[in-house]
């Protein structure tokens, strides 16, 4: 029975959530499209009218940015906003999350690679860009470094560490199975997915 009850979790849990988290977004988008029609004294409305007001602004708002003046209007607003350094701290932080979202159009530049430990061991982690800031640069003794990101299990946290290019091992693994599997601390995995190319030299 144990067994039972156990398997019907782990089979009803993930998809029960998941629903769940899908369904709490729709409600609140659907409330903010309610409160923006309020706005402008349109009080009846059917379920969802709001969602898809919201949908229509997002869609709109990406249209306008395909114009050059608005890009570029935008742009200087960005700019003259960005002076201030905590706004830029967080902005900035929030545009770079948000630009690794949409990677369409671009190529990708995140590599999973392996860094061996002192013990023997291996972790997993990825190359997120092949030019690290010059400070960082100026200030390590002389090599090919790179920025590693070591993805925390169970949580978005994760550590970035200056690692010389001659100790990573390539893998021939794309960076969202890689993510899932460190994510999950290995239980989400497609078998034979990954394979080694080559210690870089």
């Amino acid at each position: 029975m144990k067994k039972t009850l156990a398997r019907g979790l782990m089979n009803l849990l993930p998809m029960a959530l998941s629903l769940w988290l899908f369904w709490s977004l729709f409600v609140s988008l659907d409330g903010l499209g309610i409160f923006i029609l309020a706005l402008v004294g349109i009080n009846q409305h059917f379920v969802g009218a709001g969602f898809l007001l919201v949908v229509a602004i997002v869609f709109a708002v990406g249209l306008l940015f395909s114009v050059s003046p608005i890009v570029w209007l935008y742009g200087w607003i960005e700019r003259q906003l960005m002076r201030f350094p905590l706004f830029k701290s967080v902005y900035g932080s929030i545009r770079d999350i948000a630009s690794l979202m949409n990677r369409e159009g671009k190529p990708n530049t995140q590599q999973t690679v392996l860094v061996k430990q002192a013990n023997g061991g291996y972790v997993v982690g990825f190359i997120m860009t092949d030019t690290p800031p010059q400070p960082l640069l100026d200030a390590l003794p002389e090599g090919d470094w790179v920025p590693v990101l070591f993805q925390l299990s169970y949580q978005m946290a994760g550590v970035t560490s200056l690692v010389n290019r001659d100790d990573l091992i390539l893998v021939d693994w794309s960076f969202e199975e890689a993510m899932r599997f460190n994510l999950t601390a290995g239980i989400s995995q497609t078998p034979g997915a990954a394979t080694v190319k080559t210690k870089v030299e």
